[in-house]
């Protein structure tokens, strides 16, 4: 087969890419209309890059050989903000291993260790929140998200830490434009005022430092059940711990791919549940009467039908026969959930909001991938999936929300996240009365956020 790219726009990289960064979702679905569902487009950093919405296509990237479909080397655009250690930037045997230290704090007996915690951030949260007027939703997400990374993975504890932590860290997890077009143009980095984000960094880095050295000097080490914790206690297979540097660098891996995401997906859930009273009258009673698989299943609609990332990336690092074509190496392949996931093929109505999809229903990785897919599969899924139900739980247990009949909020372009175009604006009617946080949530198997 003859090596060549599916068609696309011919316009050059320089203007395909302000057009994608501006409007990425109603470019992409232009391209889609027009080429179907394999097609090329040029953007920077990348070059170009396959956009692929066939689940068929979609499978053979997830299932396909880690040797050849490299997500480490598609990644090294972020290299600067999670440093070169980081799970995300390797690939093959590299990968493979530093994996398997890192999965186990994850798995569903440690994640359910958290959940108490995640409740109580939770709680503090909704309780917080002013009743009788308007207020963006997502700001408080953030907030939300932060605290439980704070608790959970990075274990803080103590008062003054935290205060300066939540000061720190989250400038270093906003990857506003100026940081975006320092990730595209790297020279950038010297000037004012891209040169503000390496002061940010040290901050950051120096709190994060001092985390990892007070776990590795607490008595208490081996009880601990926060994600840190785990990680200084965790061997390779030549018996060696994590040195310090890579600690920070799966640290900040943990809160670029497990803070904002989260909050996004959270609010665009609220976002839809304020537009639709029937389905937020049996979200509330699931919440009640503690019906985890309807909860999971609102948050898994809201993920398909608001993705938080457009698409995942892959670059060949050998030929590869896909769609029909036969790609040559170096091209960059992206399996396209805000096509897939849309798409009338696979979700009879895609624009409506029916979390009754996923009501006893098998997940169809081909059609429904806001994890990514294969073997680097989001190691955080189960962890934000609990983290989802939990907060969508303790919210509709104790504050009643405002059904509104405004438009929905548009989708915006915030960096690489869709977000909602007003914050996720709602309006808290009154509190109901509740005691102490609910028990822990009884299953972990869903999902929100994306760290490939």
């Amino acid at each position: 087969m003859e090596t060549r790219l599916p068609p696309g726009p011919p316009l050059p990289l320089w203007v395909q890419t302000p057009l994608l960064w501006l409007g990425m979702q109603p470019y992409l679905d232009a391209c889609h209309r027009r080429y179907g569902r394999t097609f090329t487009v040029r953007v920077a950093p990348f070059g170009e890059v396959v956009h692929i919405a066939d689940p068929a296509d979609v499978k053979a990237v997830f299932a396909g050989d880690p040797a050849v479909y490299h997500a480490g080397e598609a990644n090294t655009v972020i290299g600067d903000l999670i440093g070169p250690s980081s799970v995300l930037l390797l690939d093959e045997a590299q990968h493979r291993r530093r994996r398997a230290l890192m999965t186990p704090p994850f798995h569903g007996k440690s994640v359910r260790r958290q959940s108490e915690v995640m409740a109580e951030v939770a709680v503090a949260e909704a309780d917080s929140w002013p009743v009788g007027r308007p207020f963006p939703l997502r700001p408080r997400m953030q907030a939300l998200t932060l605290e439980v990374i704070l608790r959970t993975v990075i274990g803080v504890q103590d008062g003054d830490r935290l205060a300066a932590l939540r000061r720190a860290l989250p400038p270093l997890a906003d990857l506003g434009p100026l940081l975006t077009m320092r990730l595209m143009y790297p020279k950038l980095r010297q000037h004012w005022p891209w040169s503000r984000y390496d002061r940010r960094q040290a901050v950051a880095d120096a709190l994060l430092y001092a985390e990892i050295e007070h776990a590795r000097r607490d008595p208490r080490l081996e009880e601990r059940p926060d994600v840190l914790a785990m990680l200084v206690r965790a061997r390779d297979e030549d018996g060696a711990p994590m040195p310090d540097s890579e600690l920070r660098d799966q640290l900040v891996t943990l809160l670029l791919a497990g803070h904002e995401t989260t909050a996004n997906a959270l609010a665009w859930t609220f976002e839809r549940l304020v537009r639709h009273p029937e389905i937020l009258q049996r979200a509330t009673e699931a919440a009640e009467s503690g019906d985890d698989e309807y909860l999971d299943a609102v948050a898994r609609e809201s993920m398909r039908v608001r993705p938080i990332l457009f698409d995942v990336v892959r670059r060949l690092a050998a030929p590869v026969e896909l769609g029909g074509y036969r790609l040559p190496a170096g091209i960059h392949v992206m399996p396209t959930m805000g096509l897939t996931q849309r798409s009338e093929r696979h979700y009879p109505e895609p624009g409506e909001f029916r979390p009754e999809r996923f009501v006893d229903a098998r997940v169809d990785p081909s059609i429904w991938f806001p994890f990514g897919g294969g073997v680097r599969r989001c190691l955080g899924a189960t962890f934000a999936g609990v983290e989802m139900r939990i907060v969508l739980r303790e919210v509709l247990r104790r504050v009643e929300l405002t059904v509104t009949e405004a438009p929905a909020e548009r989708v915006r372009m915030h960096n690489i996240m869709l977000i909602p175009s007003r914050g996720a604006t709602v309006t808290v009617a009154r509190r109901k009365v509740r005691g102490p946080a609910s028990e822990p949530p009884r299953s972990e198997t869903s999902g929100a956020t994306s760290a490939r």
